[in-house]
């Protein structure tokens, strides 16, 4: 292990962390820690830690804002890969009627919005308040009732093993909360397109950003941790509202709670454990099944190893680590065919 360790660090040029804790890198905040924790400098840096990785045989996953991801409290039994906020450059194209951002995947997602407003970019409203990071709003095809990351995106730069390469935006099949990596990738840089507005535009969707944000903190429960939206919503309908039909908003398991503000988001009390969160994902896909026959699907990233075991109907939505040289397992997602559901949360 010493001899791949300094290996890593090498190929990283940055922080190699053994046994790191990732319970405070998820915004739940429960979970146990990572085997290894890489942050590679630059995306070349990340090839190299990429075929150190496969040449090792290392299984990993990479890690966003953790936004959405609830890690095991056994951990990650490999290594975990995580970007830095200045981890790639920003790039700006001019378009005359529009600009081409391109931003790092461990860009904060208020840095898309700051870079568009620099640019008098218009339309990009809907991502204020969203948590997480650039890369994160690519991965799951984030987005609003107003808006996705499918609106804008243009290409995706890809690190593997043996380099990097840019794919369009169409061969990701974005779809509603969901993107096709190429199996073995790790997302580098997005480019999106932005159209360019007037003074009032700019104004307007300053005010449009600043009306959603008090939305969401009167209706979310942000002064908790919490991974997000556990659900996705299904077709016409809103996950929080059958939760709720269900009996279950404010249901109380260990520390954790189905939120008494909004059935869609399971919060932390202080003291919960990844096992807490998973029992309460568990019993309202189960309660909301049996009295109206929808099947919830999770929206949140299942990530290493749990104890107790996952449940049955959960197991197909764990993410395994990435053994290199394999396919990655199936994840079972949403509609990949609707690239924006447009209703309210």
């Amino acid at each position: 292990m010493t001899g791949l360790i300094a290996e890593l660090r090498r190929a990283a040029r940055g922080e190699v962390i053994e046994q790191a804790p990732l319970a405070p890198r998820t915004s739940v905040r429960v979970g146990g820690p990572a085997k290894l924790l890489l942050k590679p400098n630059d995306p070349r840096a990340l090839v190299d830690v990429l075929g150190v990785l496969r040449g090792a045989a290392v299984p990993w996953f990479s890690l966003g804002g953790g936004a959405n991801t609830i890690v095991g409290d056994l951990g990650v039994n490999g290594a975990v890969i995580r970007l830095g906020q200045d981890f790639a450059a920003e790039e700006v194209e001019e378009g005359g009627d529009h600009v081409v951002l391109t931003l790092g995947a461990g860009a904060p997602i208020a840095r898309l919005l700051s870079l568009a407003r620099e640019q008098r970019g218009i339309g990009v409203a809907w991502a204020a308040g969203i948590p997480g990071t650039v890369g994160g709003l690519v991965a799951m095809n984030a987005g609003t009732p107003a808006g996705c990351m499918a609106d804008h995106l243009i290409a995706a730069e890809l690190a593997f093993p043996d380099g990097l390469r840019w794919v369009g935006a169409p061969d990701l099949h974005l779809g509603y909360r969901h993107c096709e990596l190429p199996p073995g990738s790790v997302l580098t840089r997005a480019r999106c397109k932005v159209r360019r507005g007037s003074e009032g535009d700019l104004l307007e969707q300053q005010r449009v950003a600043k009306a959603d944000v008090d939305r969401r903190r009167a209706t979310q429960p942000l002064n908790l941790p919490n991974s997000g939206s556990v659900f996705v919503n299904p077709p016409g309908d809103f996950a929080g509202r059958l939760i709720e039909q269900a009996g279950l908003k404010g249901t109380i398991l260990g520390g954790a709670q189905i939120s008494d503000r909004h059935a869609n988001f399971i919060v932390n009390l202080g003291r919960a454990k990844a096992a807490d969160v998973v029992e309460l994902i568990a019993l309202a896909r189960r309660k909301v099944l049996e009295q109206t026959g929808i099947e919830l699907k999770p929206e949140v990233r299942l990530v290493g190893d749990f104890e107790p075991a996952l449940p049955a109907e959960l197991q197909p939505h764990r993410l395994e680590p990435l053994l290199p040289g394999t396919e990655v397992p199936a994840v079972e997602m949403p509609d990949r065919t609707k690239s924006c559901v447009r209703v309210q949360p």
